[in-house]
């Protein structure tokens, strides 16, 4: 069958087989290329991963992590996350076929490279974990957690609970943007009830990354000095009634607290846990977000202009180079907060000064010149496999890869 992409209200209901390994391998390709940099600056004075596991390791963040961890640094990989298996006549899961076209590239380059399509809340996620550091007889020296799941299941109680993305104390209205009709209209969202915002940050929140790391320290399979981290934003203030102050801020927060409780849990063993703040990106979610397409889409077009742009993969890259295997002692890098800050570029005062500037002006007419709504637009494709270089979209294929 010929597969096009199928959106409704700003959520793609599809995915394209050889557009989603076809981006895997364009990923995979700049992280190999980035290799040759990385031996260029020698390898004194740089540590490098041994052993990785990526909780969420299919789309976005994880899945750019576990990318440069094996194809720019060679490290063997452990990978979890859950993803719908296409069926006759019905695709799969963006990150379906992310997770095989990985594990076929990283196969060809001898790289150990496991991949567990299971709940990842769930403790036979944890144990298979344990049980994949002893196979391997090599603990983990990195975990990185990357979830980004609306459903949880308490694997002690059985109680599922749902995140919600919505403000607290008072109801929200902003601009946003279709970044397919390019049409700008207000959006709403009523405040979030205590049990909206109580089950978000059992969702979204640090409890299940503490969880993780309790199963793998309990077990003996993290290496000496191991580091964790996980991803997290911040943003301008505009965005913070949504995001930042919302139910979404409460469990990041919340992230923050866990990154303490961890860093805690073997201090004879070294074990220190962080959050990463990334800058913006289009993710599956970020189109349905209140004022978060308009401002991404401003934000894309000031970054490009200055040659200051980055996606996943290049956030991935300057982690890994600049931050957790650079020269220069992680701790100095830090934030007064403790936080690793990748979002340096985007919330530089001029930048934030350009984008509220265009922010304030912007209008359908003028939408194409102050915003780069059409990069959006394709970044949220590209994440689906379509509109991907080099893939042929009118010719048939199955729904398998």
């Amino acid at each position: 069958m010929i597969i096009q992409p199928m959106v409704r209200n700003n959520i793609c209901l599809n995915a394209h087989p050889a557009g989603c390994a076809e981006e895997t391998r364009l990923q995979a390709e700049r992280a190999h290329a980035f290799s040759a940099k990385l031996k260029a600056l020698g390898s004194s004075g740089r540590a490098r991963p041994e052993h990785v596991l990526v909780v969420g390791a299919s789309t976005g963040y994880g899945l750019a992590s576990r990318i440069v961890a094996a194809f720019a640094y060679g490290a063997p990989t452990v990978g979890f996350s859950l993803e719908r298996e296409p069926q006759e006549g019905k695709s799969g899961s963006p990150g379906w076929y992310a997770n095989r076209a990985f594990q076929a590239l990283a196969a060809n380059r001898g790289l150990s490279c496991p991949t567990y399509n299971i709940d990842a809340f769930s403790e036979r996620a944890k144990e298979l974990a344990a049980q994949a550091a002893r196979d391997a007889g090599k603990p983990y020296d990195l975990v990185i957690y990357s979830l980004a799941s609306p459903v949880r299941m308490d694997p002690v109680t059985g109680t599922v609970y749902r995140s919600v993305i919505k403000p607290i104390g008072r109801a929200y209205a902003g601009l946003t943007a279709d970044v397919f009709t390019g049409k700008i209209r207000e959006s709403r969202a009523e405040p979030a009830n205590d049990t909206e915002i109580e089950e978000t940050v059992k969702v979204m929140g640090g409890e299940d990354w503490e969880l993780w790391m309790r199963h793998l320290s309990d077990a003996g399979v993290l290496a000496p000095g191991a580091r964790t981290l996980a991803y997290s934003y911040v943003g301008p203030p505009l965005s913070w009634p949504i995001y930042r102050d919302g139910t979404i801020g409460m469990a990041k927060k919340d992230l923050e607290r866990a990154a303490r409780s961890i860093s805690s849990f073997r201090p004879d063993l070294g074990l220190k846990a962080y959050i990463s703040i990334n800058k913006a990106v289009v993710t599956r979610a970020s189109a349905v977000i209140p004022v978060i397409p308009l401002y991404v889409s401003t934000l894309f077009k000031v970054m490009k202009e200055r040659q200051i742009h980055e996606d996943c993969l290049d956030q991935a890259l300057r982690l890994f180079s600049e931050r957790l295997y650079g020269t220069r002692d992680l701790r100095y890098s830090l934030d007064p907060e403790g936080r690793i800050r990748l979002d340096d570029l985007e919330m530089g005062e001029s930048v934030q000064a350009e984008v509220a500037s265009r922010m304030q002006r912007i209008n359908e007419d003028n939408l194409r010149d102050l915003a780069d709504i059409d990069g959006f637009r394709q970044d949220f494709l590209r994440a689906h496999g379509f509109e991907v270089p080099g893939i042929d979209y009118s010719a048939e294929t199955g729904s398998y890869l």
